[in-house]
């Protein structure tokens, strides 16, 4: 039921389509080559634009209907003299798919024409249109009103072979912004641990190296707090490893963690019915994590990474873990379970110790949807930024501006350290409402020993947030092109 959508390179001259879009900046006249195309339409333009009350600020639009049925819409550009921040165009690219839909038109060239466009801004653009396409519909029964036909956008631009070099590269980024949005829009029923497990082997095609290690593994390898998570559920758990080797053989690679929580009902302490359906995003760390070495792997990124995620899902059941619980992890550290829906550090835990002490990172980052606490703080707005580094902090924190998915960094302290003692074990998995996104971020500081480390709490950004002018979803796909910046930014060659 959804509409395709091509997108493809051209020289400035020779636009033709059913639609075709051109630019004017504030207070004038469209320039460049989208001049030609006004003064085709034989209209002046001064009376035009005051007629439409188009003055060319961002947003604005002036739409003509011309002969045989084509349209030529004029999009506003802001002022001549201010620069475009490179996310700024991946905003310009979701507002102009908007206009798009609006008009129906299944065939479009849109001309882009204006001083200082670079490449890596058509990719910007092209990544854009991408991002605002996208729906998640395969469950929705098709209605003959809801069939509209594929779309093809045609941007013409100075150095097209260039511009489809960048939209390429560009690309694999939204390739794997989409994955991690499908994987959290997924209902629980057809996306268990098993079958998470399954997509995120599929890809072994790029060449990432895929390991799967069921229970039984985990078990020998001591991950007794990860598998006391998954023990209420019919469905067992899986840790997933996926290794992409693109750096210098034997070089540290580059670690990445996501909590896979693939569905949420609190366990023994269960939530409320209230809005409970929304716990199949409990997964976004995985899905982030799974996004984004399908990007590395797409866009043969030449760095080493490793991605792990743990897959579990917590459920009521004879067999759950109870408050008061013991358990132990892989590390030895014994951990009283206070609380069941402070699940996820105890999947983080074994997660983050295994990773550590397998593959020796350079760096290790999870991502977790962790607490409401971070939203209360928060919101939807920013991520929770908790961290043993500096410099990787200022680079996280950088690159979410750069990406448009952007962090707070938060305390870590002694102080809040110490409150996670417990009185029966090594530590508790939860110690109530205060500073509690702080708590649970000192629990995984824990399991990280001195490897330079970083928390995203993504609670409030993973699913849920408000529309943006580049998702309609109710996942976003948060973290992918963050991560995936973290790496192009700092760590490529």
């Amino acid at each position: 039921m959804s509409q395709s959508l091509a997108i493809r390179t051209s020289a400035l001259a020779g636009a033709s389509a059913a639609l075709i879009v051109i630019y004017a900046a504030e207070g004038e006249a469209p320039a460049g080559a989208a001049a030609a195309i006004w003064s085709a339409t034989g209209l002046d333009w001064s009376v035009t634009a005051a007629a439409g009350a188009f003055k060319g600020k961002q947003g604005q639009s002036l739409d003509i209907l011309g002969q045989g049925g084509k349209r030529l819409l004029v999009l506003g550009s802001g002022k001549a003299s201010s620069e475009t921040p490179l996310n700024g165009w991946t905003d310009r690219g979701g507002s102009l798919l908007a206009k798009i839909a609006a008009t129906r038109a299944e065939t479009v060239a849109v001309v882009v024409d204006e001083p200082g466009v670079t490449p890596a801004a058509i990719g910007e653009l092209a990544a854009g249109l991408r991002l605002r396409h996208y729906k998640f519909d395969k469950y929705k029964s098709a209605r003959a009103d809801d069939v509209v036909a594929d779309l093809a956008v045609t941007l013409h631009v100075a150095d097209p072979a260039a511009a489809a070099a960048a939209i390429a590269d560009r690309g694999a980024t939204v390739d794997g912004t989409l994955l991690a949005r499908d994987l959290i829009n997924e209902p629980a029923n057809a996306l268990g641990p098993v079958e998470f497990a399954a997509r995120a082997a599929e890809l072994g095609k790029l060449g990432v190296e895929i390991e799967i290690l069921e229970p039984a593994a985990l078990e020998k390898l001591g991950m007794g707090s990860l598998l006391c998570v998954a023990q209420g559920s019919d469905r067992p758990a899986r840790l997933v490893v996926m290794q992409w080797r693109g750096g210098d053989v034997g070089a540290a690679p580059l670690a990445f963690v996501g909590k896979g929580v693939v569905f949420d009902t609190g366990g023994i302490s269960i939530k409320p019915a209230a809005s409970m359906e929304d716990m199949k995003g409990d997964m976004g760390g995985a899905a982030a994590v799974t996004g984004l070495m399908l990007a590395l792997a797409t866009r043969k990124a030449p760095v080493n990474a490793v991605g792990v995620i743990g897959l579990v899902e917590n459920m009521p059941s004879g067999k759950s873990v109870r408050p008061g619980d013991i358990v132990k992890a892989m590390s030895g550290t014994t951990i009283e379970v206070i609380n069941t829906d402070a699940e996820g550090r105890l999947v983080l835990a074994d997660a983050l110790w295994y990773t550590q002490d397998r593959f020796k990172p350079r760096f290790m980052i999870n991502l977790a949807t962790l607490t409401g606490a971070i939203v209360v703080a928060l919101g939807h707005e920013h991520a929770g930024l908790f961290s043993n580094n500096d410099e990787l902090s200022i680079q996280l924190l950088n690159a979410g501006l750069n990406a448009n998915e952007k962090l707070w960094r938060m305390p870590l302290a002694a102080a809040y350290d110490k409150l996670i003692e417990s009185k029966f074990a090594d530590i508790r998995n939860s110690v109530g409402r205060p500073a509690g996104s702080i708590t649970a971020a000192q629990f995984l500081q824990r399991f990280v020993n001195d490897v330079p480390w970083a928390h995203l709490d993504i609670a409030g950004t993973a699913f849920g947030a408000s529309n943006s002018e580049v998702n309609t979803s109710w996942a976003p796909g948060f973290g992918v092109a963050l991560l995936d910046r973290l790496v192009r930014d700092y760590y490529q060659g």
